[in-house]
């Protein structure tokens, strides 16, 4: 059993086409056209603009689609070095060009951008943000091209805790039950009682609850089990080695905070102020993550963090050595699948229903047989 909870840390997606091909849904048939598809997406993108900007009090700026390789900024993904950018050289006539990177999330360069936008406490920037990952296998909910919300907030010493955490996943829970109505009013034909809405409130268990409620299974497994008794939940403290010897899943260590102590908040032995919203897809039957997201990291949880992953010698890069001279403001923040979100809310089988990619042959067929018809 340790073999599969050591195997289920880092990978998002299947790994088989032929494991692929047994959870797509057979007799498929997408409720709305591709017209009509386009028009709700769009609506649903900028519902959830609007409503973000107004439950969390932020604004939309421009973000970087590359990044410079030495800055530091760009997102990891996990710790364990798995999952590479895309690198290149540019700026053609110079004498030593800009080594750059595609990003594969803006989770990094949204702090220090708190400080150029100038944001105060309370105030908070949020993106519209594309990236390239390489190195996912492509599935029915994962891609290589990624269009997330990437939001960021400016906050004090006094908020970081648990209680500041909740209370920010509930507004954003409340944006994603106001998408699903919204839409549903546009085409009321996608209240389908074959696929039940979103509950009005989610819920809130700890990575270490989890584990008790379900000790020999590994990760993905656990969220399975739960979200088919809790449709929609937040997992608190992902990252920190757990009571079975690992954690919950790898998460990089230079963004969120999964080294705080937390057990005077929750009467037991927890790390961790971060988490993941996951719901139960009841199209694709299968766990569903809308977000991931957290309070950041000090300069002194940051310290301990590099220490645990092995990863030292970051401290000498730009971003992180902002962190450690108090450069840039205390932060919580995430990022919310653009297309994750959409696909849920227009009861879609496949990703690739509402975002346009690459995908490989052999997953085009399969989805042709099951009657599902990704954009090209």
């Amino acid at each position: 059993m340790s073999s599969n909870k050591q195997a289920d840390l880092a990978g998002p997606g299947i790994s088989t086409y032929e494991a692929v091909e047994k959870i797509l849904p057979d007799n498929y048939n997408s409720i709305l056209d591709k017209k009509e598809t386009q028009k709700a997406l769009y609506a649903v993108k900028d519902y959830i603009e609007k409503n973000l900007a107004k439950e969390l009090n932020l604004m939309m700026v421009q973000v970087p689609l590359i990044v410079d390789k030495e800055s530091g900024l760009n997102d990891n993904l996990d710790r364990d070095g798995s999952r590479t950018p895309v690198d290149f050289p540019c700026g053609l006539g110079l004498e030593k060009r800009i080594q750059a990177q595609v990003v594969q999330a803006a989770t990094k360069w949204k702090r220090p951008a708190l400080k150029q936008f100038n944001c105060e406490v309370g105030e908070g920037i949020n993106t519209d943000m594309r990236a390239v990952r390489k190195d996912y296998f492509l599935d029915h909910d994962h891609s290589s091209y990624v269009d997330q919300w990437d939001w960021e907030k400016r906050i004090e010493e006094k908020d970081r805790n648990i209680a500041y955490l909740k209370d920010t996943v509930k507004k954003l829970w409340k944006v994603f039950v106001g998408a699903e109505e919204y839409v549903q009013d546009m085409y009321p034909k996608l209240k389908d009682p074959r696929y039940p809405n979103l509950p009005k409130e989610l819920e809130f268990f700890h990575a270490e609850e989890i584990l008790d409620m379900y000790p020999d299974l590994p990760r993905k497994q656990r969220e399975t089990a739960i979200l088919q008794e809790h449709p929609a939940i937040f997992i608190v403290g992902i990252g920190y080695v757990l009571s079975d010897g690992y954690p919950h899943e790898m998460r990089a260590a230079d963004y969120d905070d999964w080294i705080t102590d937390t057990s005077a908040e929750t009467g037991k032995p927890t790390h961790g102020l971060n988490g993941d919203i996951l719901v139960w897809n009841h199209l694709t039957k299968r766990r569903h993550e809308l977000s991931s997201m957290g309070i950041r990291v000090t300069k002194d949880t940051l310290r301990k963090q590099l220490t645990v992953a092995g990863l030292d010698d970051y401290l000498n890069l730009p971003y992180h050595k902002a962190i450690i001279n108090d450069e840039i403001p205390l932060s919580i923040g995430g990022g919310i699948g653009q297309a994750r979100t959409q696909m849920l809310l227009l009861k879609k089988a496949h990703l690739g229903e509402v975002t346009v990619t690459i995908w490989p042959k052999q997953l085009k067929d399969i989805c042709a047989k099951k009657n599902i018809f990704v954009l090209e």
